[in-house]
């Protein structure tokens, strides 16, 4: 008689298990499809940015030979007595106008000039006065130097770069085009590198707009958030884990906190605008109340993590140090705190990331100004890099596209910072517990 089929031989348990494995094996590969997909995206997102970003560091100068000549600008002949006072109404115009038409002979007529002197920005007049009142010994003398062109001439320049027979849709005339290849071709036109993006506040001329402004606003308003939630988030925290009663309105307030930390940003920033600037009269657009606005979103967040690294610490740890006579306060600062440390610095400084990445809290607020100074205080007006990003994305300019893609690479960067900072404080942290 024939031995019985055992169930783990039977052909439907076969069938079964091939069945699982084909399961198991589509999985696997939806989940690579998956992972591939999203890096393809964010490659290309990359990549997108970086091809513009980097232009942003970059504009398009011209090199004149500039006469400073005292009566051309309309200031006195420079004394031996003492230092030359340049006034305000020293008109740097017509000295840029007279090296033009030096440069390009033959241009007659009103009109001709005109379209002659819009192959410059609007502030190369601005440069030239910021250059002879630090340079008071240029008066009367005659430089080559170097003036930033329009936003027109430099995407005309930059498409001439990667095509040199392209000509791109532009708002220059096919005049305004032949004296810039003219200049080009005396090696006069050139991409320089452009600091004043990094340092100089916001303009409406693509080529004279810069981050620096809004880099520092970025951070005084940082600096305020960090101020405030942090310490109120670990006390809160430490509060509600290790000192408050098990009652119906603890737990009423952990489901306030666990909800406010999924509340959109924008209804903090309509909260900050009815406390901060209705109710207590605080600067508008300023790091102070931005900072203030950002603490009230990202307190949640912070006591939620702060919660969770203080209630992963080891109950023993409590215990022993109560029985060697430790006091509850002492337990949680030289016990229990330090141990939980790591966890509290990396939900902190993710929420302070997260922050920083916010648009529509500080619109609410009035940051949306157009500031062109730096701030030098936490009352002073300024502006946050996401809300300047926004800002030059919304401008017809379209200059304003490289801007906008090198203000959105300096932002990546920092929050790449931060999340470094997160990573080799939580392992120093880990270190010395």
């Amino acid at each position: 008689m024939a031995e019985p089929q055992s169930h783990w031989q039977s052909e439907g348990f076969k069938k079964r298990l091939r069945r699982r494995n084909a399961q198991e094996r589509r999985f696997r590969r939806l989940g690579i499809a998956a992972v591939l997909l999203a890096g393809a995206a964010l490659a290309m997102l990359l990549v997108s940015v970086l091809s513009n970003g980097w232009r942003a560091a970059f504009r398009t100068e011209i090199a004149l030979d500039v006469d400073f000549d005292p009566e051309t600008l309309g200031i006195e002949s420079p004394s031996m007595d003492g230092p030359t006072e340049i006034p305000a109404s020293a008109d740097f115009g017509a000295v840029l106008r007279n090296s033009l038409l030096q440069t390009i002979p033959g241009v007659e007529g009103r009109a001709a000039v005109r379209e002659l002197v819009a192959l410059l920005s609007r502030g190369a007049s601005a440069d030239l006065a910021a250059r002879l009142r630090a340079e008071p010994a240029l008066l009367g003398r005659r430089e080559r130097l170097w003036v930033p062109a329009s936003d027109e001439v430099d995407l005309l320049v930059n498409a001439r770069r990667s095509d040199p027979a392209s000509t791109p849709s532009t708002r220059l005339s096919e005049q305004q085009i032949g004296w810039t290849d003219a200049l080009a071709a005396q090696a006069r036109v050139a991409r320089r590198f452009n600091s004043h993006f990094f340092t100089g506040g916001d303009s409406r001329e693509p080529e004279l707009a810069g981050i620096g402004g809004a880099l520092v606003g970025t951070l005084l308003t940082l600096l305020v958030t960090l101020a405030v939630s942090f310490p109120l988030g670990v006390a809160a925290a430490v509060y509600l884990e290790e000192f408050a009663p098990d009652n119906r309105w603890t737990r009423q307030l952990e489901v306030n906190i666990n909800n406010l930390a999924a509340v959109p940003s924008i209804v903090f920033g309509l909260l900050g605008l009815a406390v901060f600037l209705g109710l207590f009269g605080m600067p508008r657009s300023a790091p102070l109340v931005g900072g203030l606005t950002l603490a009230l979103m990202t307190l949640p967040v912070i006591i939620i993590a702060s919660r969770a690294a203080i209630a992963a610490v080891a109950f023993g740890i409590r215990e022993s140090a109560r029985g060697l006579g430790a006091s509850p306060v002492q337990v949680v600062l030289h016990h229990v705190l330090p141990i939980a440390m790591p966890g509290i610095v990396t939900g902190t400084l993710l929420g302070i990331a997260r922050a920083m990445g916010e648009t529509a809290p500080l619109l609410m607020i009035g940051m949306v100004a157009f500031i062109v100074d730096v701030p030098k205080g936490f009352t002073d007006a300024a502006t946050a890099l996401p809300v300047q990003i926004y800002l030059w994305a919304d401008s017809p300019e379209r200059g304003f596209v490289d801007n906008v893609s090198g203000a959105i690479l300096i932002l990546l960067a920092l929050l790449g910072l931060l999340n470094g900072a997160a990573i080799l404080l939580r392992q120093r942290f880990e270190q010395r517990s």
